[in-house]
């Protein structure tokens, strides 16, 4: 319903509309990188070890399984977040570091730990 004033319905007209969908949102997209249980833990340790070896992952990230390691790896790979080295070596070596497009995340994932170091602290509070 308009507002009565010519001036109000001006108002109301030039307003933006925003509109949130998952295809539109910008946060949804950071999300789909990002989100899950295992992936902000992952990048967080390839960030502080790199290069860091599959075996150094498995064995510092607490509760993820072989599989999972895996295929988050893979996923964030696939995304351009890290890369992978394979070394011809027996046994083979891999190490995994962040791209250079992974490394734009490192602002994000400091506020983020920030963020989470405040947040433990307030919940903390009785």
């Amino acid at each position: 319903m308009l507002n009565n004033t010519n001036v109000d319905n001006q108002n109301v007209a030039s307003k933006k509309t925003l509109v949130f969908d998952e295809t539109s949102c910008p946060v949804t997209a950071t999300m789909k990188v990002l989100g899950g249980k295992w992936k902000p833990i992952l990048i967080n340790a390839i960030y502080f070890t790199a290069p860091a070896r599959f075996g150094e992952l498995k064995r510092s990230v607490k509760g993820i399984t072989q599989s999972m390691l895996t295929q988050q790896l893979r996923e964030l790979e696939d995304d351009g977040i890290i890369s992978r080295k394979i070394y011809a070596e027996i046994p083979p070596r891999v190490e995994y570091t962040l791209t250079e497009f992974g490394l734009t995340l490192s602002p994000v994932i400091l506020a983020m730990a920030k963020w989470g170091e405040e947040y433990k602290l307030t919940k903390q509070k009785p």
